[in-house]
C-alpha cells in the first residue's frame, strides 16, 4: 500500500526514501524486488523511461537511468534491483517513479470507468470494501 501511495504522489517521495533508508540490506533488495514486480504488473513500458527518470529526480547518466532505457525492460529491473548498495537508493526513486507512470497510463486505460482495483481509488477511501474483503 505504501509504495502504491508513494507512485502516486500521495506521500512525498522524501518520505518513502527515509523509510527505504532505514530498512536493513535484505529488506532493500526485497522492496526493489516488489516494486520490480509491480511495475511488470502495471505494464511498464521502456517508453515510460525518461519520464520516471525526470520524476525520480535522479540524472540520465546514473546508472539505473541509464539502465531503465535500454530496451527488454525485465532484464533492465533485474540489473537495477540487483545493483550495489550505493545504487539503491536512486534505483528505489526510479522504480517508484516508474510505478507511478505505468500505473497512470493503466488507471487511463482501464479503470477510467470503474474498477474493482484499491489502488486507483487510494485517496478517495472508494474500494475500501475490496481492502478488506
Amino acid at each position: 500500500m505504501v509504495l502504491n501511495e508513494l507512485a502516486q504522489g500521495m506521500r512525498p517521495l522524501d518520505q518513502g526514501v527515509n523509510w527505504f533508508e532505514s530498512l536493513i540490506d535484505t529488506e532493500q533488495f526485497e522492496v526493489l524486488r516488489d516494486l520490480a514486480g509491480f511495475c511488470i504488473q502495471a505494464r511498464a513500458l521502456i517508453e515510460d523511461g525518461p519520464e520516471s527518470i525526470r520524476r525520480a529526480g535522479i540524472r540520465p547518466t546514473h546508472t539505473p537511468a541509464v539502465l531503465i532505457t535500454r530496451g527488454h525492460l525485465t532484464e533492465q529491473l533485474t540489473k537495477i534491483i540487483n545493483l550495489p548498495q550505493d545504487e539503491r537508493v536512486k534505483s528505489f526513486r526510479l522504480l517508484v517513479a516508474l510505478l507511478g507512470v505505468a500505473d497512470e497510463r493503466r488507471r487511463a486505460r482501464f479503470c477510467a470507468h470503474g474498477c474493482s482495483h484499491v489502488w486507483p481509488h487510494l485517496g478517495t477511501g472508494a474500494g475500501s470494501e475490496a481492502a478488506t474483503a
